[in-house]
């Protein structure tokens, strides 16, 4: 959910004055080349573990917990400074990035996380009762209110939302139909969201809220064409539903013939569809993750999840709303699971997944590997921090 900013003429210059500077020296930091430099965090020691193409049996399997990297030449160079979430057994896919000072979590065992200092310490915020979910998305108004989605087969999936930082919550909606599978969850704004489930008879099941997150109803499905045989959404990195400005949303799918991004200009009334250069053919390729700077130009990535694997092709990007997708000229040389643009940026993003952290400077079109360690989802704040979070309890902010 993004942050409301002030309609002032004056400030809303001198802010985006110095959102300017500041992306500049992040991305000066992040670009400059330095002899012997490591990546943002040293090397990954065990097997990473992935997504699973929708959510069900997720893979628990230990990986690497990276340390924090400096450059040969003695200057820091910029780094993902891993934080400790004092939850080493939890594996998170939800993030929710609020600003350099405060993030949410969620993820296994029904585990919800807050900060407010930075990630020096964490709270233990999550619902009672929700030991045996599956959290993989959340959002956040602010310190205070957040939503969080629990995945899974038939009443697994569940909503629940907080206006008092986590101590207490209302479990919203409860899903009924043992035929649906929701995935991820976005807002448009601190009233409009919607939640995305894979198809129920043919077609893609979209659940929307007007007040919140405090009450929730399944739209109707005339607006939606037809989902490919075996097309699901993934439940890796709560970034398979995005959207920009108030009414545009998008939807990342797999396991058909073709990977595919939907898109709705009237908050998931009706949609169109359009096919992607990423891998398809196989339950484990497709669109992992979406992320849109603006309502027309998009990065998609993904691949196949399964270890060793190559995924040719894993990024692509938009530049008229998802209507057409080209491959990226320099993919990232592995799955990814998720995908964020850094704040006020028209050029600079980041792609994660359970090999490396990928940068791009030129909107997507080309990547490079700048760490080797393993995370599952990444989000970027506007006061231009950017958290990241994954397996083994893993949060980490980029620092310099």
């Amino acid at each position: 959910m993004r942050r409301l900013g002030s309609t002032r003429r004056g400030g809303r210059a001198n802010r985006l004055m110095a959102a300017g500077v500041a992306t500049a020296a992040a991305l000066a930091v992040l670009t400059a080349p330095a002899a012997g430099a490591r990546p943002l965090g040293t090397e990954g020691t065990g097997r990473a573990g992935v997504a699973q193409p929708d959510g069900r049996r997720p893979d628990l399997d230990r990986g690497s917990v990276e340390r924090t990297g400096r450059t040969g030449s003695g200057r820091e160079d910029a780094h993902w400074a891993v934080k400790d979430t004092g939850a080493p057994g939890i594996r998170f896919r939800g993030l929710a990035a609020v600003d350099r000072h405060t993030a949410w979590l969620a993820g296994t065992g029904g585990t919800v996380l807050r900060t407010t200092d930075g990630g020096a310490s964490w709270r233990n915020v999550s619902p009672p009762a929700a030991a045996g979910l599956e959290f993989r998305d959340v959002t956040a108004s602010g310190a205070r209110g957040a939503v969080v989605l629990a995945v899974g087969e038939g009443e697994a999936s569940r909503v629940y939302r907080t206006d008092d930082g986590g101590t207490t919550w209302t479990e919203s909606f409860r899903n009924a139909d043992p035929r649906a599978f929701y995935d991820c969850l976005a807002f448009f704004d601190r009233r409009h969201g919607l939640a995305v489930s894979d198809p129920v008879d043919g077609r893609f099941r979209i659940l929307s809220t007007a007040d919140g997150g405090r009450s929730w109803h399944v739209l109707p499905a005339d607006g939606m064409p037809p989902a490919l045989d075996g097309e699901a959404g993934f439940a890796a990195s709560g970034q398979c539903l995005v959207t920009s400005g108030p009414r545009d949303v998008w939807l990342a799918t797999g396991g058909g013939a073709h990977a595919r991004v939907l898109h709705s200009a009237d908050r998931g009334l009706t949609w169109t569809a359009a096919g992607t250069p990423v891998p398809a053919g196989d339950p484990a390729k497709g669109v992992f993750a979406l992320a849109f700077r603006d309502r027309t130009h998009g990065i998609a990535v993904g691949g196949d999840y399964r270890p060793g694997s190559p995924s040719p092709e894993a990024a692509a990007v938009t530049a008229d709303g998802g209507r057409t997708w080209r491959p990226a000229t320099t993919a990232p040389p592995a799955y990814r699971s998720a995908v964020a643009w850094l704040a006020h940026s028209r050029a600079a993003a980041l792609a994660v997944g359970p090999t490396g952290t990928d940068l791009s400077t030129d909107g997507g079109r080309s990547w490079r590997t700048v760490d080797t360690g393993s995370y599952d989802t990444v989000t970027c704040a506007p006061d231009h921090s950017c958290w990241a979070a994954g397996e083994q309890g893993r949060a980490a902010r980029l620092e310099r």
